[in-house]
This record gives C-alpha cells, structure tokens and sequence, in this order.
C-alpha cells in the first residue's frame, strides 16, 4: 500500500489501484494512523482528530465503529488494535510525508515532486502540517538554487517571496536570481521591500549576507549607465523580455513597435537592466527638431571625451559617432516616431561607426533601415470572458490592474466587472494603468459601465509622465497628428469595421489606394493578422469613430460597409444550403462582427430597407451558427422600423424570427404569429427563395392544423426544382405522420428518402435532424444499437457545422440510448459534455436540457431523490423562461414520474396534469403519447391496474406503437398484467385504442385521480 497526505488523502495499493475513503471522517483517521505509521496511536489522539471538541457520548465504541468501516473500505489496510489505540501495520516510508521528510537533506528535487499541496490536516495535527510546510519551503529553496545556474528561476521565486515575504534566504536567493538575469534594478526593488519589512515586522536589520549583496548591486549599478529605478514593478511581460533579449543579443539594432500605452519603454528599460554592460536611455519625445536629435542623444549619454571638449565646434552627430566609436554599449533611443527619419538616419550613422554598439529602439512604427529586427509589443494577455477569480487573477491584464489599484480585490462580486474593465481596455497597459486610478474614485462596477466614454474617463494619469501620457486621449492623440489625411481617413471609416476587413473590403470602403493601409500598419494603429485581415485595438477604433463623426463622414461610411457586407451575405445564403456549407459559414463567421455592427447601425439608423436585406440575408447563417437569440432580436427590430422594405424580403425576416426563436427565445404563439405574418407577406411576391415556398408547411406544423391535403401544402414542394427544398418537404411529411401517430413504416421511409436528398446535396443540418428522427424510431420499436450508430452520425454533423443550441439536446439524447445499450460510462460522460457545453451556453433551453437528461436517467437507475431533484431543477429553469411547449411537457412528465416514484401522488398528478395539457395544446403525437404514458404510472402506483392499462392503450394508440425505449411503460405494464392477468390487461388496454390527441386530456381525467372541475382553468404552475 501507498499512502499520500502531502495534499488531498491518496490510497493507491502495490499495483497503482486507488482506494477512494468516503467520509471526511475516515480521512482523518487514515491520516493520523499514517502520520505514525508503524507506531501505536492512543485512542484519545484519535477521537480529539477526529470530532474535535465534540466527541460522541461513547467516544470508544464510535472510534472502534469508525475503524471498522475504514477496514471495510480498504481491505488491504491493516490496522491492528493495541492497548493504548491503533497502529497502522505499514512501513513508514510507504507514507509519502516521511519519505519527504528524509528526501529534504538527501535529494530537495524528488522532495519536491512529493508535494501535491497544502496537507488537508486536522487541528490536533496542525503542528505537523506547519513542520512539513516549512521542510518544503527548504526543500523548494535547495532546488531553486541548485537550477538558477541552467534556467531562469525568477518567476517561481518571485512566487514564493510574495507568499514568504519576511524569509530572508528566499530574498537573498530572488536577488541573485534578478541580477543573473540582468535586472538589477527589480533586484534593488526586492533588497527595499524585504528590508522595510524586517524593520516594521521585528526592528531589525537584514543579515550581512543580504546587506553585502545589496552593496555588490550598488556598485554595479553606478558602472552601468544612466537607466532609472522604476518605482513601479513590472508585470506581465517576462516572455517579452527574455525573448528581446535574445534578439538584442544576436542583432544590432531592435526596435519595439506597438501602438502608443502598450509599454514598448517599460519593457525596453526592463531588458536594459538585464543585459550585461554599459545600457544608456536617450528619451525623444521632447526633441521637437529632426535636426537637434544627436545633441540630444550626446547630452543624455553624458559622454565626454579630451577630442569632443576639444572639439566644441564640430557638428553634434560627429562628436556623438567619435565618442561611441570604441565603446561596447546598448543605447535606447525611446519615443522615435515623430522624428523618425532623423532617427532612422542617426542609428545607420551611429552602427556603421561604432561595431561595439548596439541600439534598442521604441516607435509606433520601424525605423526601416538594413539589419533592424522588429518585436510589436503586443498588449496584455486578456482573462476570458466570465472569468471566475481564479482564471481572471492569472492573466496579465489583470495582474497589472490589481497591482496599480491595491484596493481592488478580485472578489467574486467584483471580478465580472475587472474581466470587462479589462477586456475593454484592450489589455493596453496605459489605459489600465488609467483605470486603475480612476478606480480610487469610482467602484470598479461603475467603472466598467462607463468605459464607452473612456477618452472622457480615463484622465488621471501621473503627473510626471509625458504630457502625452496623461490622459487616454493624449495618447491618441499624439498618434493622429503624426498621419497624413489620407491615413486619417482610412483609419475612421474602417473604425466601423470592428471585425477588422480584408485587402477587398478596405477597398471597396475606402478606395484602391492602399499606400495610407501599409502605414497604418507601420504606425501600430492596424494589425496585420496570420488570416491576412487588417484590425484595429477597441481603443483605437474608438477614437477613429469619433473622428469619422466629427468629419461628417458616418452616414456615407455606412453605407458602402453595408453594401460590401449584404453582398456577401447574399452570395452566401444560398450556398449555407449546398455542399460548400462549411465554407462559407467560416467566411460569414470571419465577418460576423462586422455584420451584426451594420444591421445595427441599419437599425439606429433607421433604414429599414438595409436592416430588413440583412436579416433575410442572414437568417439562416443564425440558425446554423449558433446565434439565434442574437438574430431574433436583431430580425424584431429591424421588422419593428417604420419604412419600406422588400416585400419577399420582409417575409423571409418574419419567418427566420420564428425559426431562430422557437427554441425557447419567443412564447410559441409569438412563433405561430410570427409565421402567420410570413405568410401573409408573402403572398404575391415571387418566391425564389426555398422558405418562401417552405411557409406554408411551417404554418401547419406550428398550427398543428394539417389543412385539406393532410401535410399543409408539403406534397406540393416533392417536384421543387431545389433539391434541398425537396428533401426538407419529404422530411416535414414524414414528421407529420409521426405527430400524429400515423403509419410509421411509411414515415421512416419518407426519412430515409429525406436523408438521400441531403446527402445528395450535402446539407448538414438536414442530415443530422433526420439522422435523429431515425435515432428515435430505432431507440423506439427496440434497435438500440442502431439508434446510436444514428444518433453518433447526427451529432458529428450537428457538430461539423456548429449548431451550439442543438448540441447539447443531441448529447442527452445519445446519452439516453448509450444508457439503453449499457453503456453507462459511455451516457454519463456524454451527459457531463452536454452539461460542460450548457454551462458555456448559459442558455436556459439548453441547461433544462440538460437537466432533464440527467433526471430520467437517474430515475431510471432508481435513484429517486436525485431524480426529485433534478426534476424540480428543470422545472424551476422552464418557468422561468420560454421554452418549446413540447420540452415542457415532457419535463412536467418526468418530474411526475419521480414524484410519483417517491411516494406523493398528489403532486405527481399535478404534474402529470400540466403536462398533459401542454402536449395536447400543440397535438404533438409523441409528446402527448409520454404524458399519457406518465399518467398511467401513476394510476398503477394508486392501485388501479385497468386504468393503468387504458392508458397505456391510450399511448400507443396516440404515438402509433409502442416505445421500446420507454422503460417506465414497460415496467407498468408487467405490474398490471400481474394483477389483471394476461386477458384482463388486454381487455383494459384496447379500451384505450379509440383514444385521439384532441380527447387525451378527457381520457385521462377519468378515475380515482381524476381533476376536480377547477383544474380545466389556467393553474399556474404545479408544485416542483
């Protein structure tokens, strides 16, 4: 046996098996036996571990009976009873703690691999937990030191100090660390704070060990040249630093481009620092003269030699070139963009001269001269968006917000507001930096909502900081007065594009010269990405939409974005409907910010036209892609603008509402008045699109009314020139004889033929709902193996093309019939991606979906209070929001089911109740056909078999069959043929037969249980 108590308790026997300990209880005792292991622990060391100050009346008997169960649970455990307690017969070095107790002097490095956290210890052994903490931060200490001389350790030391802030060894070890690593001037930091530290804390002065340190960094520092000591630390660019370093240190000249505030001087100081050898700053940004640039740079250098005091007359850039000439140095010519070409000019002179120079520059944009070696400074990396505080408190952004406003806190109230502050601020260092003092006035919450005004905001910048420097706006600024006019105006007209464009669309927007482009990429104000799209930081695109307001230029600009953009979108929309599907839905989601940005300004606009072409030309992209709360709402306001619009165009917007709303997002009379009004607009207008010919069939599925040909105008679509349409037609006809509990041969083949046509055209969508009809009927008439093969197809393709709604729904339904094969490992991991895919969806649909799963699943199992609850989870999330009444009948049904199971029959009718007449208010066959199926267990649980008999009668009658993979049904009908006998069953049973959706509600109110007269009224919700 092993045993682990260096963090969470692990057992694991000679082969690597674990043994799990249930209880909090048995894991305490398995500590405390193995923290002496080999040796007699007394009874009362046990019990005062175990109950602490409230041991049980008999103490002794609990100890014996908690021993007992913790022999039951690990068999190979032995504990042997003695006259004082218990001993755990084991060797000590099986227990990991005394392992690493021995290994700390021997071998710190396997010491530290022992340790997998904090020992979750208890009270009584509080003293051994504070004993082996302190033997790791020795054993942490030994390794780091042994490894400084291979790798930078900074990092992990830097961790450990803040956690260990007055250990001294640790300090002294971090301090060696930083000047190995060239940074002396953080190395400065540490000796300051570990020193006010020890004197606030004790009164005293750091060792001599750490005293003779600081002088050695002292003395180095005053040889080094003139960089200053940062009075700030430096967070979130240790990867920049060491991979600038390694550029500076194979290429003469480096320059730092990146748009202004992202910390292109902070970081060049930082690598200075800890690069061997004279580093010396020369700061540009006061130089206004192109012309007085090498005095400027001699006079920072400070260099003065016998030839140059002689020599006062010569012109500055030959004194400067004579005084570098022989000298081996870093020079940091920071702030170069507004004298570039002097700039550029004077590091050709400076490197042709001086083979010992190297030079480190920071501009918004190159120099541009042989031999420079770029590195944009990119901004901060960025949490996630909803972030909990443990994700968010690791990313840099953050990091530096926090560390600039120590009065922020990532609580869990206030991290969403950090996450946002953040992420709005683009991870720009400045601009946080801006923000976290803001913060000392505002709360952060407030502060997040106000960030759309942020040139107004964010002005309380350092007072010592260049002027530019002060104020977001003066950061901007200084960039916008560096351009030309032609680059002014590309910049504010492609500001609309918040999704960034392509080569074509900065033509078709802005015109066909693309000279003012290659600058704008230059000056950091675009970046060029790896997918060839040009895009902006949200600050910067901020600012150039004030700019393109301010030009009067918004209304012109909006307009050709939005040509350019319905264009695609138009090219598009049929090809979502073919084989190329994938394709193009990657193109449109490229664009899917920069689309939904002009249907919004369409809408703010007014322009009804444009807004209405948008949402006709994009509805079925929100279907497919995931995003149909986000295309109902947009299709509502632009149908609820004044103006003309198209008028086939304008039936296509009412329908996609419907279709991307069904799922929960609109009450379904909405839906059915939504495909009402569809119709209506379309009539008379040409219908060359395929849901303008499709309306009528979606009028009759949402109406449930089957109208004169019994298919709602379906059969009309099976000669339809388009081959998808045609394939959509057969697959409606077949759903509507499932509905209504029809032939069901006929239906599967119909979706089989359905399912030819989509192959032939290759549509996804089409594919995986029919896949999941044919998932059903096999799950449903006992071919369990085939409704998975069906089911594992559908989910792949639902998958393929992105339908993050249907996802979920399609696992819990594989999960099911996983279940049914038994494949139990197989449901429940599918389940808990269903749920993992839930949580970030976050939509109620989808997490009742969820939900529900797992309540049938469990009440399948016999696990009936998980099942309870679970069931009363659903309901609480279904009440509270809209979802398909068919999902809702079917949650009523399941949580009868367990209510029922549990005993309390009167709300489990209540339950049964509601769901029956929500099933019947929609006449779906199959739904009703469940809640019939529900209601007859409960009639079997109140002791009336023949009733139970009719109703499952009822069932199968309203679904056309029986549903093999209802294994509740099953179940009531053994218990009713044992107590009615084989004839009698049948006898009740076709009593059911002449049973119809329309009078399954009268039929189930029948009997001991039946609704009292004031049930027929609306009831509000049923208990849950």
């Amino acid at each position: 046996m092993e045993i682990g108590v260096l963090g969470p308790l692990q057992i694991k026997s000679s082969d690597g098996r674990p043994f799990p300990v249930p209880g909090a209880r048995l894991r305490t005792l398995v500590v405390l036996l193995a923290l002496d292991a080999g040796r007699a622990v007394s009874a009362d060391r046990l019990i005062d571990g175990v109950w602490g100050a409230e041991p049980p009346a008999a103490a002794g008997n609990a100890l014996q009976a908690l021993v007992s169960r913790l022999r039951r649970a690990v068999p190979d455990l032995v504990i042997e009873a003695v006259p004082t307690g218990y001993r755990l017969v084991l060797d000590p070095d099986r227990v990991d703690a005394h392992r690493f107790a021995r290994l700390v002097a021997e071998d710190p490095a396997k010491a530290v691999e022992l340790w997998r956290g904090d020992p979750e210890f208890p009270e009584s052994a509080r003293a051994e937990a504070v004993r082996l903490r302190g033997l790791w931060l020795t054993a942490r200490r030994a390794r780091l030191a042994a490894e400084m001389a291979d790798r930078d350790v900074v990092a992990e030391l830097e961790a450990l100090a803040a956690e260990f802030p007055l250990d001294e060894s640790l300090a002294t070890l971090l301090i060696r660390a930083l000047r190995r690593a060239g940074n002396r001037g953080r190395a400065l930091e540490v000796f300051a704070g570990i020193q006010r530290r020890l004197a606030d804390e004790f009164g005293v002065d750091p060792s001599a060990e750490l005293a003779a340190l600081h002088l050695d960094l002292l003395r180095e520092t005053g040889r080094r040249g003139n960089l200053p000591a940062e009075v700030s630390s430096f967070v979130g660019r240790d990867g920049d630093v060491r991979a600038v370093r390694t550029l500076a240190g194979t290429h003469r000249l480096v320059t730092l481009t990146g748009p202004g505030g992202s910390g292109k001087t902070r970081l060049a100081v930082e690598v200075g620092a800890r690069l061997p050898g004279p580093v010396w700053l020369a700061e540009l940004a006061p130089v206004r003269d192109p012309a007085e640039l090498p005095q400027a740079v001699l006079t920072a250098l400070n260099l003065r030699s016998p030839v140059t005091l002689a020599r006062e007359t010569t012109p500055a850039l030959a004194r400067l070139r004579e005084a570098v000439a022989a000298r081996e140095m870093l020079l940091i010519l920071d702030n170069c963009e507004h004298v570039i070409g002097a700039a550029a000019e004077l590091a050709d002179v400076l490197l042709r001269a001086a083979p010992g120079l190297r030079i480190l520059a920071t501009s918004r944009e190159p120099l541009g001269i042989a031999g420079e070696r770029l590195f944009p400074v990119e901004p901060l990396g960025l949490p996630p968006a909803g972030a909990g505080p443990e994700v968010a408190g690791r990313a840099p952004a953050v990091r530096l917000l926090l560390d600039r406003a120590p009065g922020l806190t990532l609580t869990r109230d206030d991290t969403p507001a950090v996450v946002r502050v953040c992420r709005a601020l683009d991870g720009i260092p400045l601009a946080i930096e801006l923000a976290a003092a803001r913060s000392r006035t505002l709360p952060v919450g407030v502060l997040a909502d106000r960030l759309a005004d942020r040139f107004r905001l964010l002005t309380g910048g350092s007072r010592t900081a260049l002027p530019r420097h002060r104020t977001l706006r003066a950061v901007v600024d200084w960039s916008w007065d560096l351009l030309s006019e032609p680059e002014r105006r590309m910049w504010r007209r492609l500001a609309l594009l918040p999704g960034g464009a392509d080569v074509a669309a900065v033509e078709r927007v802005c015109g066909p010269d693309l000279d003012p482009l290659a600058a704008l990429v230059d000056k950091s104000l675009l970046v060029l990405g790896a997918d060839g799209r040009y895009r902006m930081l949200e600050t910067i695109r901020g600012y150039g939409l004030e700019r393109l307001d301010e030009a009067g230029e918004t209304e012109d600009a909006r307009r050709a974005i939005a040509g350019h953009l319905l264009d695609l979108a138009r090219e598009a929309e049929p090809r979502l409907r073919r084989a190329e599907q994938l394709t193009w839905m990657r193109r449109l989601a490229v664009e899917h910010d920069n689309l939904h940005a002009a249907v919004r300004a369409a809408i703010v606009a007014a322009d009804r036209a444009t807004a209405v072409a948008f949402c006709a030309a994009l509805g079925f992209y929100w279907w497919l892609g995931g995003h149909r709360a986000e295309g109902t709402a947009l299709c509502r306001e632009a149908m609820a603008l004044p103006g003309a619009a198209d008028q086939a165009e304008l039936a296509l917007v009412y329908a996609f509402s419907a279709i991307n709303g069904i799922e929960g997002l609109m009450e379904f009379t909405e839906v059915q008045a939504a495909f009402r009004n569809a119709w209506g607009a379309a009539a008379g207008v040409d219908g060359a699109h395929p849901l303008l010919r499709l309306l009528q069939p979606l009028v009759t599925l949402s109406s449930a009314d089957r109208g004169d040909d019994l298919f709602g105008g379906a059969r009309a679509l099976l000669d339809d020139p388009d081959p998808w349409l045609r394939a959509v037609a057969v697959m409606f006809i077949a759903q509507i004889r499932l509905n209504f509990g029809e032939d069901l041969e006929t239906a599967e083949a119909e979706l089989r033929q359905a399912l030819a046509g989509f192959r032939a055209v290759g549509e996804r969508w089409g594919l995986g709902s029919t896949l999941t009809a044919l998932a059903d009927l096999a799950a449903a008439r006992g071919d369990r193996e085939g409704a998975v093969a069906c089911q594992r197809e559908a989910l792949a393709l639902i998958e393929e093309v992105g339908l993050r709604e249907e996802l979920p729904q399609f696992r819990v339904k594989l999960a099911h019939q996983l279940w049914l094969t038994g494949d139990l490992d197989g449901a429940r991991e599918m389940l808990d991606r269903a749920e993992e895919h839930a949580r970030e969806d976050g939509g109620a649909a989808v997490t009742a979906a969820v939900r529900h799963g797992r309540a049938a699943i469990a009440l399948a199992e016999g696990r009936v209070d998980e099942a309870r609850e679970l069931a009363a989870a659903t309901l609480r999330v279904i009440d509270r929001s809209t979802v398909a009444p068919q999902f809702r009948a079917l949650a009523y049904t399941t949580a009868g089911l367990a209510e029922g199971a549990a005993g309390d029959l009167d709300r489990a009718g209540r339950l049964h109740r509601e769901a029956l007449r929500t099933a019947v208010a929609v006449l779906d066959g199959p739904v009703v056909a469940t809640a019939l199926a529900g209601a007859a267990d409960l009639a079997a649980r109140a002791g009336d078999p023949a009733r139970a008999a009719t109703l499952l009668g009822a069932a199968d009658a309203v679904r056309g069959s029986r549903d093999r993979s209802d294994q509740h049904s099953d179940r009531v009908e053994r218990a009713a043929r044992a107590a009615l006998g084989d004839a009698g069953f049948e006898e009740s049973y076709r009593r059911g037969a002449g049973v119809t959706m329309r009078t399954a509600l009268d039929a189930a109110a029948e009997g001991p249980h039946r609704e009292r007269r004031e049930d027929h009224q609306e009831p509000g919700r049923p208990d849950q």
